[in-house]
């Protein structure tokens, strides 16, 4: 299964998804859909006692749900009771609630959209320019966010066409460029601005972002220049990259007198925004 993982928001709230694009078809988190619906604090413990009503009323729903892998609030993946599009909706009949009908519209809603993204991409960058805006995110950060997923998109597709693996390989080759402009990991990047879940990207600053940007940028143009035929040679690539982003961050930082890696998040920024 080709699938991409999203979280999705209804009315604020947010539900896990996955993208499964062989079938063309979404899953969503079974106990997001409930707590959801029901406001319920344990929606685990309703969807296990709505399994056995639905089991002695003889329905065969329960028999088709699948269970995947998907983000848990520690970080960590776990095999999680999904259920497709139409299977949410069978579901939906059995839960009472006020905001079934609401929600309803808005699965149909998700399912035709991804649709038109896949005929015209373009609408995925505009999805994505108005939920930043509702977050409160200001448009000058969200146009630098959003030019730098197309950068991060050119960087992977490079390392998908040098045979490179997503996953593991591609999380070391972003360490190495983190580490090499910011002195610091990924894992150590989101520790110094207080992140669990939350994006790491999300959080930089205006300035970050554009150092990241030419970090993974000057990777692109280095690996296409030099043709890295390994992972080893590729790592150093990567190191390579970093170290142009290195460079300028050095030079600001000796003209500004101000660090530019901070621990600044974007919750700290939104309410600081928010207050005045």
């Amino acid at each position: 299964m080709t699938k991409r993982q999203a979280l999705q928001l209804f009315e604020d709230k947010k539900v896990r998804t996955l993208w499964d694009a062989e079938q063309e078809k979404w899953y969503f988190s079974i106990v997001d859909a409930i707590e959801v619906l029901t406001g319920s604090s344990i929606p685990k413990r309703y969807w296990s006692d709505l399994k056995k009503k639905l089991s002695k009323e003889g329905s065969q729903l329960y028999d088709t749900i699948v269970q995947l892998k998907m983000k848990s609030s520690d970080g960590k993946y776990y095999k999680t009771d999904v259920a497709d599009t139409e299977q949410l909706f069978r579901l939906i009949q059995s839960i009472p609630s006020p905001k079934a009908e609401p929600f309803k519209l808005w699965l149909a809603q998700i399912a035709s959209e991804r649709l038109d993204e896949m005929q015209d991409p373009e609408l995925t960058i505009d999805r994505a320019l108005e939920q930043y805006l509702q977050l409160g995110y200001s448009e000058n950060w969200i146009n630098q966010r959003l030019k730098s997923i197309e950068i991060r998109k050119e960087l992977t597709d490079e390392w998908k066409s040098r045979g490179l693996k997503e996953g593991m390989q591609f999380a070391t080759l972003t360490d190495i460029i983190s580490k090499a402009w910011s002195d610091k990991t990924t894992k150590e990047y989101k520790i110094l601005k207080g992140l669990k879940k939350e994006n790491l990207r999300d959080n930089m600053t205006n300035t970050e972002l554009i150092l990241n940007m030419l970090a993974e940028a000057s990777t692109k143009d280095i690996s296409q220049a030099v043709n890295p035929e390994t992972f080893e040679e590729s790592k150093k690539v990567a190191q390579q990259g970093g170290n142009v982003a290195k460079v300028a961050l050095q030079e600001l930082e000796a003209r500004t007198g101000k660090k530019v890696v901070t621990g600044l998040n974007a919750k700290e920024v939104l309410q600081d925004k928010n207050k005045k």
